[in-house]
């Protein structure tokens, strides 16, 4: 089968192995659906993560100014 396929042994045997685990045969490891459903939370996970350090750094930015803004004023004032 393996030559028949032009793939190595092991090869068949992880596809048969996954095949088992999409089935229901095995509970040793993730089916495909939860192997997609892992790569989609992975990636969603790394956007949320990127999204919270963007606001992170503009609030940090935001409150430089509000500061800078106020050392003016009263400066301004006086």
């Amino acid at each position: 089968m393996a030559r028949e396929f032009g793939v190595t042994d092991t090869t068949i045997r992880s596809w048969v192995r996954q095949a088992d685990l999409d089935a229901g045969r095995r509970t040793d490891g993730l089916t495909t659906d939860e192997k997609k459903e892992l790569a989609q939370l992975r990636r969603e996970n790394a956007r949320l993560r990127e999204e919270r350090d963007i606001l992170k750094k503009a609030a940090a930015w935001f409150a430089q100014e509000e500061e800078a803004t106020r050392t003016h004023k009263k400066r301004s004032d006086s």
